[in-house]
C-alpha cells in the first residue's frame, strides 16, 4: 500500500480514537457552553500558531453559532512572519490583556486550543479566564502535554487548569506519519482532529439549546440567496464592539 492510502487510514484511525475516547468529554464541554449561551454568556475560542485554525473554523461561518467569539490576534498567527507566533506564545502577561479586552466573565466559557498545552499564553489564558469566573475547556494532546514540562511560571499545563479537557489524540510533536526511507515525521493530525472536535461540540451545543426551548442563532452560508439579510441581523445582535 502506498503512503497516500496509509496516511488516509492513519487519519481514519485517529478519528476513531477521538470518537472512542473523547465522546464523554465533548459532551461535558457542550454542557458548559450551552449553559453559558442560556445565561447570556459567550463561547470564546483561542488558539495560536496553527491552533488558531480550530478557533476560526467555528467562528462566523455557515452552520456556525453566533454565540462564538474567536480571539484571533494576528501577531499569534503564522502569516506575518515565521516563528513570530512561536516566540510570542511564550510571553507572560499577554493573556491577561486578552481576557480583559474581550471582557470574559463568569457567564462565559473559553476553549483554549494548544497541542502541547505548555506555553505561557495558552496556559495563562486558562488561568486568567478562571480568575474571571469563566469555565475553561482545554483542547490539547495528552500524549504530548503529559510528556513535557510547562514553560509557564505557574508550572502548570492547560489540562491541569481546565474544567474539561478534550484530547485530540495527536502524538507528541503532532507530526507522526513516516514514509519508508525518510526519518522525519510528517502528516500532523491535531488540526483536522481539532476541527472535527470543535464542530462536534457546536452540534452538541445546538442540540442542547433546542432541547431547552431556544432557537439558536446559527449563520447561513452567505452564498445562499437571502442569507445576507438573515446573517446581518445576527451580526448586529451578537457582534457589536461591546460584549
Amino acid at each position: 500500500m502506498n503512503a497516500l492510502d496509509l496516511y488516509l487510514d492513519f487519519i481514519v484511525e485517529k478519528m476513531q480514537e477521538v470518537r472512542r475516547t473523547q465522546r464523554e468529554n465533548i459532551a461535558k464541554a457542550a454542557e458548559l457552553v450551552a449553559s453559558s449561551c442560556l445565561s447570556g454568556g459567550r463561547f470564546y475560542v483561542f488558539g495560536s500558531g496553527h491552533s488558531h485554525m480550530v478557533a476560526e473554523e467555528i467562528y462566523i461561518r455557515a452552520g456556525g453559532l453566533a454565540f462564538v467569539k474567536a480571539i484571533l490576534p494576528p501577531e499569534l498567527m503564522l502569516h506575518e512572519m515565521p516563528n513570530k507566533s512561536t516566540w510570542l506564545e511564550r510571553l507572560s502577561g499577554y493573556a491577561e490583556a486578552m481576557i480583559s479586552l474581550y471582557k470574559v466573565d463568569e457567564k462565559d466559557t473559553l476553549m483554549v486550543v494548544s497541542n502541547s498545552g505548555r506555553n505561557s499564553v495558552p496556559v495563562q489564558m486558562c488561568l486568567e479566564a478562571k480568575k474571571a469566573g469563566a469555565k475553561v475547556i482545554a483542547l490539547t494532546s495528552m500524549k504530548h502535554s503529559g510528556a513535557v514540562s510547562s514553560r509557564d511560571a505557574s508550572g502548570k499545563k492547560m489540562y491541569e487548569i481546565a474544567d474539561v479537557t478534550i484530547d485530540n489524540c495527536a502524538e507528541k510533536g503532532d507530526a507522526a506519519f513516516y514514509i519508508d526511507g525518510f526519518d522525519v515525521p510528517i502528516g500532523p493530525s491535531s488540526d483536522f482532529a481539532g476541527t472535527a472536535i470543535a464542530q462536534a461540540l457546536i452540534v452538541a451545543v445546538v442540540e442542547r439549546l433546542v432541547n431547552a426551548g431556544m432557537k439558536p442563532p446559527v449563520f447561513k452560508s452567505s452564498n445562499v440567496d437571502g442569507a445576507d439579510v438573515y446573517n446581518e441581523k445576527l451580526f448586529d445582535q451578537y457582534y457589536g464592539y461591546f460584549k
